[in-house]
């Protein structure tokens, strides 16, 4: 037992300083944004709507009494002209014209289905904004850490040497005018330094936005959560396409239903109107007056017919519900273009992105072979001070060019998953809902 709590305790801090990996944070703001929560809020509210118009179809159940308080009759003169046990009705009302294909209840009832779709689209939409919001603010954050630990190596590389430097000055094998370079040296790089630690405070605090606690609190990630490498979106640029049921395309469909729709409904207001009535009644018990048998059965046809004689509402809806149409097809299409032009100048940026980074790998490496180079030089007298400064700092230059195209190459592809909406490659699971 005290080997096991022992254990506990020594791994806790190991886990709790764990790198921060892009899983764990696109899974926190894909549960706990609170602009997806809201959209999700949103979701919930058109599925009630959607309820709400179903009800207008529920079963109605009616029971109507009356009784007479005063007067010369009482309720037993009802009893002289109808059989004892009463009569049995069935009728029905069909429309032949107007509302015989929708009416305002139809409608209703399918406009607010149509309403829920447009919340789910709504609602994965907001959901592939905040994915994308999220991957660059944890990438931000991981680059910052990267750039203060190549200024912090440079200032670190600085004091050893100035350290050695005190000594020869001791010794008298050096100026002593070489510290004070050396010491513009170190103050220069900590301005760097600092420089970069004020950036990577800010990236961590813009990641908490996205990072959360089980109740939604912000997590303030330490910097001893620092991954050691950049994590890129899994996307193909080869394979990125325009896919017929992404949620912006399907959103201006739904909404062209909803036209139609309501295209029909005022086209139905044109009609006239004509009712068809059929009713067959019973009479239940003994005789009738008259000498009426009551197994005879009454059958009961009529019509109604009632014609607008001015439409201009109506014309006026027709109208404009046929350019809302109009309007929202030409959207679609202007949509679908520019989606197919992102996507080409987005692949353009993944592969143009990947050569310069591979480039400025290229001039890493050179500088810091090149800076290598003088620092040995100058150990054995064939260079200067000032040389070899120059060296070091063109190489952390280059490193920080060489970090900031690979942060350009990632940020390229994770526009390029946004845009084509790679719904696994933002952190969202296309079969299941937030």
């Amino acid at each position: 037992m005290l080997l096991l709590a022992a254990l506990v305790l020594c791994s806790g801090p190991a886990l709790a300083a764990a790198p921060l990996t892009l899983g764990e944070v696109l899974d926190s703001s894909r549960r706990h944004a609170p602009q997806v929560l809201e959209a999700i809020a949103r979701a919930r509210s058109a599925s009630g709507r959607a309820l709400a118009a179903e009800g207008a179809f529920d079963t109605l159940f009616s029971v109507e009494t009356k009784a007479r308080t005063g007067g010369p009759y009482d309720g037993r003169f009802v009893d002289t002209t109808l059989s004892p046990l009463g009569e049995v009705k069935v009728g029905a009302l069909f429309s032949l014209l107007r509302d015989r294909a929708i009416d305002e209840r139809r409608f209703n009832r399918t406009n607010a289905r149509l309403e829920v779709e447009v919340a789910e689209m709504e609602r994965l939409m907001v959901a592939i904004g905040v994915q994308r919001r999220a991957l660059a603010a944890y990438n931000a954050w991981v680059v910052s850490g990267m750039r203060l630990k190549i200024y912090q190596d440079l200032l670190d590389l600085a004091r050893e040497r100035q350290a050695g430097f005190v000594r020869q000055v001791d010794l008298g094998s050096r100026p002593r005018i070489l510290l004070t370079e050396s010491e513009q040296a170190i103050l220069r790089r900590q301005i760097l330094v600092t420089r970069a630690e004020q950036e990577l405070s800010n990236a961590a605090t813009t990641l908490s936005f996205f990072l959360r606690s089980e109740d939604g609190s912000p997590l303030r990630p330490g910097p001893e959560r620092l991954p050691g490498a950049l994590t890129a979106a899994a996307v193909d640029p080869a394979e990125a396409r325009i896919n017929r049921s992404r949620p912006d395309l399907r959103l201006i469909d739904v909404r062209i239903s909803q036209a139609s729709r309501r295209l029909e409904l005022d086209r139905n207001s044109l009609l006239p109107r004509l009712d068809l009535r059929v009713e067959a009644s019973q009479d239940l018990g003994g005789s009738l007056p008259s000498g009426l048998s009551p197994r005879n059965t009454e059958l009961t046809v009529g019509l109604r017919l009632g014609v607008p004689l001015q439409q201009r509402t109506a014309a006026g809806r027709i109208a404009s519900s046929q350019a809302e149409i109009e309007a929202a097809r030409r959207r679609r299409q202007a949509l679908e273009d520019q989606i197919s032009i992102d996507l080409q100048r987005l692949s353009n940026d993944v592969q143009a992105t990947a050569d310069i980074q591979r480039l400025a790998e290229e001039e890493r490496d050179r500088a810091t072979t090149m800076a290598a180079a003088e620092r040995r030089r100058f150990e054995i007298g064939a260079s200067d001070f000032f040389l070899v400064n120059l060296r070091e700092e063109a190489a952390a230059d280059a490193d920080v060019r060489r970090l900031e195209a690979a942060y350009r190459q990632i940020e390229a592809r994770a526009e390029l998953a946004a845009a084509a909406m790679d719904l696994p490659a933002l952190g969202l699971d296309p079969g299941r809902r937030l």
